[in-house]
């Protein structure tokens, strides 16, 4: 619905109220009875089989449905992500700093698959891959959904060479290591959700190879970064247990902005997805894609 993805929702076998409203009420406490009955009345509310569903509709126990998420008060993010490459069977964009990919929490129209599939016309416009909202650079996008589960089988067997850039802070200590394989345990972090730890007495599960490219002023350093694996944070996280945080970082070492704070653009985290290249298992070409952002060193 204007280029914002249906969310999908199991209703419990057992549900405590008759009516779907009351039930949506309930479920989502957050979000106002007066919402999901706009929602409903602008049959934004769907079946299994993709028919709108009343506001008087009686709660589809057991159950899956699909809804439209529409944030009133959605911030506009004044940066625009760039179109590398389109064909039949891909896209590949230059996501911007601040920019998530997908809708997810405050952010729904306001996301690059929502920007492409309106600015294309792709409604079926899928991604392959995550990057952090914080993190700049190549994000590869399916357009038909039958060949969706063939690309996507790339990444889960880790078939996608990938190359990232970082501006770090120095640390002299390991300038004769370099280029040095970092490898260790990643999990959710004990206090903080949305933040992922190291755990050194668990096996590694994450590997990162880490390359010197230039000394820059003020005790910082350009890094290239090739991840084998591809867990949440990774970079993000083994970097700052080298010592060496990336400028900009506002979750390591410590939570410096959180979901509620007013957003900083004049301070973005300095990673960016530069490189891409693998064999397209559909027309059996090498695709290799290179971001035109730059970081500020």
């Amino acid at each position: 619905l204007d280029g914002i993805p249906a969310s999908v929702l199991h209703l419990p076998a057992t549900c405590p109220h008759a009516l779907l409203l009351d039930q949506l009420a309930a479920q989502f406490p957050h979000i106002a009875r007066a919402d999901w009955m706009q929602r409903l009345q602008s049959r934004q509310v769907l079946d299994s089989a993709g028919k709108p569903l009343a506001p008087d509709a009686p709660t589809p126990a057991g159950q899956w449905i699909w809804y439209y998420r529409s944030l009133s008060n959605e911030r506009t993010i004044p940066f625009t992500e760039t179109v590398l490459f389109q064909d039949d069977w891909l896209v590949v964009a230059d996501k911007p700093h601040f920019l998530p990919v997908s809708p997810t929490g405050q952010y729904a129209r306001e996301t690059l698959l929502a920007r492409l599939q309106r600015r294309l016309h792709l409604p079926h416009l899928a991604p392959l891959h995550r990057l952090d909202r914080e993190t700049a650079g190549l994000v590869v996008f399916t357009v038909q959904p039958h060949t969706r589960d063939t690309y996507a089988r790339l990444f889960r067997e880790r078939s996608v060479h990938k190359e990232y850039e970082a501006i770090a802070s120095h640390n002299p200590a390991l300038d004769e290591h370099m280029p040095l394989l970092h490898s260790s345990h990643l999990a959710p972090h004990a206090q903080d959700f949305f933040r992922t730890a190291e755990y050194n007495d668990r096996p590694p599960n994450s590997s990162t190879l880490i390359e010197w490219l230039e000394t820059l002023p003020q005790h910082r350093v350009r890094l290239r970064l090739q991840p084998h694996t591809g867990l949440r944070h990774q970079l993000r996280v083994h970097l700052h247990a080298l010592g060496m945080p990336i400028v900009g970082d506002r979750f390591y070492p410590h939570v410096l902005h959180r979901a509620e704070d007013a957003e900083n653009y004049q301070n973005p985290l300095q990673l960016l997805a530069k490189r891409l290249a693998f064999i397209d298992p559909i027309t059996r070409q090498l695709r290799q894609f290179e971001s035109g952002l730059q970081l500020d060193a």
